[in-house]
C-alpha cells in the first residue's frame, strides 16, 4: 500500500472518529444520570433529557453526590438538561436508556428519527433487548447500536458493544473508539438475547437461587463460595438484591421465553418476593435485609 493511499485511508478513519462530539442521552434514571456523568468527567457536552423538571433535578443531585466536590464545575458544566426533544437535534451520538419496556423505546426512536441528524448513532442502553428489531423501529438502522454500560457507570470498566444485522462498521468503529476515549474497556457481541453478559449472568444467578431453594446451602455460604473461591466481588444471590429483584425476574423472563431455556425461569421464590414489594437493596429487603 503506497504511502499516499495509505494516508487517505487514516483521514477517512478518523473523520469516522471524530464525528461524536456531543452526547444527547434519553432517561434520566440510574443508568441515563450514571452515563451522562462519565461522558462530563471526559469533557463531552451532555444534553439529559426526560419528561419531568423533578425528575431532571433530581438526577443532578444524584450525580452530584457521586462526584469528587473539586471535579464538580466541570461535570455540571457539560451536562445540560430539558424536557424537550429538540434540545438533542444537534447531537452526534443519542444514547436511550429508559427502562425495560419495548414499545417505550420504539416510540422514542419514532420521535427521534424526525429530530435527529441524518448521520445520529442512536444507541440503546438495553441490557437484553434484541437490537435487531429495536431497529425496526429506526429509520437507519446502519446507525443504530448497543451500548450496554454495567451500572454503576463511572465505576464499571466494561462497555458491552451490541452489533445489529444492519449496524455499520462505521458505527461500530467510531463506539469503539468512543469507549477508548472514555476509559472504556469495550467487548463487541453479536445480537442476540441477553448478550453475552446477562446470558451468563443470570443462568449463574438462576443457579444460585435453584441451590438456595433445594436447601443445598443457604445464601451466606453460596455467596461466600463465589466470592472466596471464585473471587467475584459480590455473591450472586447478593448481586440479584443490588440488581433489583424485579429486574432480575423481568430478565430472565424475557431470556427464558426467547431462548426456552429452563436455566432462566425465574425460581418461586423469586417470584414470591416481587409480588412481596421485597426487591432487594432498593426496599430495605430481598433475600437479604438491609
Amino acid at each position: 500500500m503506497s504511502e499516499v493511499r495509505s494516508q487517505k485511508i487514516h483521514r477517512r478513519e478518523d473523520k469516522v472518529h471524530k464525528r461524536i462530539k456531543k452526547i444527547g442521552i434519553i432517561g434520566a434514571g440510574t443508568m441515563g444520570r450514571g452515563i451522562a456523568q462519565v461522558f462530563a468527567l471526559y469533557d463531552y457536552p451532555v444534553v439529559l433529557v426526560d419528561e419531568k423538571e423533578t425528575i431532571l433535578q433530581d438526577a443532578l443531585n444524584n450525580v452530584k453526590s457521586r462526584t469528587e466536590p473539586e471535579l464538580w464545575n466541570k461535570v455540571s458544566g457539560h451536562i445540560e438538561t430539558s424536557t424537550n426533544f429538540e434540545k438533542i437535534k444537534d447531537c452526534d451520538l443519542i444514547i436511550e436508556a429508559v427502562f425495560e419496556n419495548m414499545d417505550v423505546k420504539k416510540e422514542i426512536y419514532n420521535v427521534l428519527n424526525n429530530v435527529c441528524k441524518n448521520d445520529t448513532i442512536i444507541a440503546t442502553n438495553t441490557s437484553g433487548f434484541s437490537i435487531n428489531k429495536l431497529a425496526e423501529a429506526v429509520e437507519k438502522p446502519s446507525c443504530f447500536i448497543g451500548m450496554h454500560f454495567m451500572n454503576p457507570p463511572k465505576v464499571m470498566k466494561l462497555l458491552e458493544v451490541i452489533k445489529g444485522e444492519k449496524t455499520s462498521e462505521n458505527t461500530l468503529k467510531s463506539i469503539l473508539d468512543l469507549s477508548k476515549k472514555i476509559g472504556k474497556n469495550s467487548a463487541v457481541v453479536n445480537d442476540s438475547p441477553g448478550f453475552v453478559s446477562n446470558r451468563l449472568l443470570f443462568a449463574l444467578i438462576g443457579e444460585a437461587l435453584r441451590l438456595l431453594e433445594k436447601g443445598i446451602s443457604d445464601k451466606e455460604d453460596i455467596d461466600a463460595i463465589m466470592k472466596c473461591g471464585m473471587n467475584h466481588p459480590m455473591g450472586p444471590i447478593e448481586l440479584a438484591d443490588f440488581i433489583g429483584l424485579d429486574i432480575c425476574r423481568n430478565i430472565m423472563t424475557y431470556l427464558y421465553e426467547s431462548l426456552k431455556d429452563e436455566r432462566y425461569k425465574p425460581t418461586p421464590m423469586l417470584e414470591s418476593l416481587v409480588k412481596e414489594g421485597k426487591l432487594g437493596g432498593k426496599t430495605g429487603e430481598g433475600f437479604y435485609k438491609y
